[in-house]
């Protein structure tokens, strides 16, 4: 369990571990770990075995050759997977069961993957903390004290925890960089149409997009090479040919001009982070990068144009489910309107309904220019200032969120502080830009600190080239609770 997906990989390849005792091991793993973590809201443990079993011939045979063929992976809870319950952590879909799987997760089992179970999440991805889910808060490996991160935190966890080697999770405003960034572990969001959304259930259409969560640079990249292929039910999917991610992994920074948006380093900003971000800077620097300071602009418009634009499509997205054909339906009600009313009433939580209610308010009759045409509009901006500074550079640096980990329950009593915490990842969903968060360092408490790396878009081999060459200057640091398992 402390081997990376590809060191792991090698090892099945090889003939030292056998993927029924891959998987085994991590179903292990899982159960001596949930009651701390919460990672994981449904666990295959007989599918998984049964997937293995079979990998394990393909492999034998020779059919199966890839670097995670073998490999136990986790996948978060708003992905579709035919015959396994699949929930999004809410009450309104704890019963539903897809008669499909996504696009993403079928590329990753064609690639001999094994996929163990669906993680914890904040409901419906609408939360930075993990702590909205249906099925109980996810606790964050390094301090149980604190949350993972959200809304990707499940998946977080589980790999930071090592639980799984791998994970995959979805970024619709910082879902995937900021539980990386809480856990100390690394997460990559695609550029927007790089990966098929085909089964991935919606919450911002424009903005979602899957991705991986590893320990390291090269699981990420090479996980990301698998499910980054075009696919033709996925309207926003772009055919590209440049998806050899993993020819990106090489440690050489020579030339590359790195941006720091003054606009980040402001009040707000922990200074342990701040320290830690230009410490990274520096690092590359030394490695031969060039390092400029500039003014990015639009900073303070990311927040209310995502949170608009979001809660806007949700309450569209979220309108299908109603009690009807699947799904939650209330036990008691009196007619059609009233199932429809006390379903959704019962079957969503309270940030989903807060989100629902916004959006619905942004798009009624009145209100629709005040605020989502002049969201949208302030979005094309954030892309301009975006543009303009890809001009100059071919990355942009920054931190991942304005604190460490938080402690459970702060961020609940006040959405407000919650939803500003976002301010350095929603201008990237906004975009549509890849961005890599990976750690870099540790507060005063002993909690992971991570560096955010933003490219121009489908530009994603330059920032896992300098996230990998910032990687070779340091060591993956595991929880101190995972070491003193002795995994």
């Amino acid at each position: 369990m402390g081997m990376t997906a590809v060191e792991l990989g090698k090892a099945i390849k090889d003939g030292q571990v056998s993927v029924v005792e891959a998987t085994q091991a991590c179903l292990d793993s899982i159960e001596a770990c949930e009651k701390d973590y919460n990672s994981f809201v449904t666990v295959d443990r007989e599918g998984a075995l049964a997937q293995a079993e079979e990998v394990q011939k393909k492999i034998d045979a020779g059919e199966l050759n890839g670097p995670l063929a073998g490999v136990p992976i986790a996948i978060k809870d708003n992905m579709c997977q035919e015959g396994v319950q699949t929930s999004c952590s809410s009450k309104i879909l704890s019963n539903f069961v897809p008669t499909y799987t996504a696009e993403a997760v079928v590329k990753l089992k064609e690639a001999g993957a094994v996929i163990v179970g669906h993680t914890n999440m904040d409901e419906f991805a609408m939360g930075s903390t993990t702590e909205t889910s249906y099925f109980g808060e996810t606790r964050n490996p390094w301090d149980t004290n604190r949350v993972p991160g959200g809304s990707s935190g499940g998946s977080a966890a589980a790999v930071a925890g090592e639980e799984v080697p791998c994970a995959l999770g979805s970024d619709t405003g910082g879902s995937i960089r900021q539980p990386a960034s809480f856990c100390g572990v690394t997460g990559i969001k695609p550029t927007y149409g790089r990966v098929s959304r085909y089964g991935l259930i919606a919450y911002g259409s424009s903005l979602d997009q899957i991705g991986p969560l590893a320990k390291n640079v090269e699981d990420c990249a090479t996980i990301l090479e698998i499910i980054s292929q075009y696919d033709k039910k996925d309207s926003t999917s772009v055919n590209r040919d440049d998806n050899d991610f993993t020819s990106a992994l090489v440690d050489d920074v020579k030339g590359l001009k790195i941006g720091l948006p003054r606009d980040y380093f402001t009040e707000g900003l922990e200074p342990e982070i701040k320290e830690a971000v230009y410490g990274v800077a520096e690092t590359l620097k030394a490695k031969g990068a060039i390092v400029e300071e500039f003014d990015l602009g639009m900073v303070e418009y990311a927040i209310p144009a995502y949170y608009i634009i979001a809660s806007a499509e949700a309450s569209s997205n979220l309108e299908r489910f109603d009690g009807v054909k699947y799904g939650y339906r209330t036990p008691e009600y009196t007619d059609l309107h009233n199932m429809y009313k006390k379903s959704r009433s019962e079957g969503f939580g309270p940030e989903v309904k807060r989100r629902i209610m916004l959006g619905s308010f942004v798009l009624s009759s009145g209100y629709y220019d005040a605020y989502y045409v002049k969201a949208l509009k302030a979005k094309a901006l954030i892309k301009q200032a975006y543009d303009k500074a890809f001009e100059k550079y071919d990355i942009i640096l920054g931190p991942v969120a304005p604190t460490t980990a938080l402690k459970m329950g702060e961020s609940l009593s006040d959405p407000i502080k919650m939803y500003l915490g976002d301010v350095y990842t929603v201008p990237v969903n906004l975009a549509g830009l890849p961005g890599i968060s990976l750690p870099c360092g540790t507060d005063k408490d002993g909690m992971p600190i991570g560096v955010q790396m933003v490219g121009d878009a489908f530009n994603e081999k330059t920032i896992i080239r300098a996230a990998y060459a910032f990687e070779q200057t340091r060591e993956y640091k595991r929880p101190a609770q995972v070491s003193e398992r002795g995994l």
